[in-house]
């Protein structure tokens, strides 16, 4: 299905056209893949640099960690820890897209004031009841993500009758009350949320079954990189996790990913700049790909 570009601030994104690249900017003490090394706000910074450089189109900070089992931190420390990396990083890198991963209004606020062009939030608006009016009264993308419980207690034991269609639902539902809201739909990408509150069957599944999202008429985005079913299939500990998570970001692409959500970004373009230049390839030989 052709979608209609994703208008993020002043831009718009063709997402028919390539994969965009979103990378992960952890300014935490304790996210499950990366927690402390960017705690610093200076060496945040860097590393934001560092991965708009090796080809991130989207940076993605976040000050609370979402890791299962993990505990909420304050608003206040969230604003401390995120806006002065977001700051900084939009004075450094002004043509580089500053997502801002979080549930609450006040620091979407914050980061919007800042410079942030799009809210990245894990409980798709149910969060914070003033989350959706927050992301409305600006000009932001939104992503709203699929997630069961909460980081904390989303690992119990996740549970669903058909976790596709269940997951799917959800998303529509949340799509639905985003634009009830006063947000666009052309400023709406959706997460399945791999790894929250599933189980490595349901993520499987989800992944398996992404084309069944492509009717909701909105980008996806997808976040599998060195997620615990990546160590559950390969028996590999978080920091070994590369190559399975390419494998992971190759399945998602061949099946419809619009935005990989990652921490290995070098080595994800390479995989983006193959599978991309062998769709347009296909599409341009039609009829005579016999």
């Amino acid at each position: 299905m052709k979608l209609p570009p994703w208008r993020v601030s002043s831009r718009e994104l063709d997402v028919n056209e390539r994969t965009f690249l979103m990378g992960v900017l952890n300014v935490t003490p304790d996210s499950f893949s990366d927690g402390g090394n960017f705690y610093d706000p200076d060496r945040a910074v860097k590393h934001g640099c560092d991965l708009a450089q090796q080809g991130a189109d989207i940076l993605d900070i976040g000050g609370e960690s979402t890791r299962p089992g993990s505990q909420p931190v304050s608003e206040e420390e969230e604003i401390a820890r995120v806006g002065p990396v977001v700051r900084e990083l939009k004075k450094i890198l002004p043509d580089t897209l500053l997502s801002i991963d979080t549930s609450k209004a006040s620091v979407a606020a914050m980061a919007l004031e800042a410079g942030a062009d799009i809210i990245n939030d894990v409980t798709a608006g149910r969060g914070d009841p003033a989350m959706m009016a927050t992301v409305a009264s600006s000009a932001a993308g939104f992503a709203l993500m699929h997630m069961q419980g909460t980081p904390r207690s989303m690992q119990a034991d996740p549970s669903y009758s058909h976790v596709v269609r269940d997951v799917k639902e959800v998303l529509q539902e949340r799509m639905n009350a985003a634009i009830r809201a006063g947000i666009q739909k052309d400023r709406l990408v959706l997460d399945p949320g791999i790894g929250f509150g599933k189980t490595l069957e349901h993520n499987l599944h989800l992944i398996a079954g992404l084309p069944q999202f492509h009717d909701l008429g909105v980008p996806l985005l997808l976040g599998v990189s060195r997620k615990r079913w990546i160590g559950d299939l390969t028996g590999r500990p978080v920091d070994q996790r590369c190559a399975g998570s390419l494998a992971g970001a190759a399945a998602c692409l061949e099946r419809g990913a619009h935005i990989l959500r990652v921490h290995d970004v070098s080595e994800t373009r390479d995989l983006i700049q193959i599978l991309d230049r062998i769709k347009r390839t296909e599409k341009g030989m039609g009829c005579n790909s016999t």
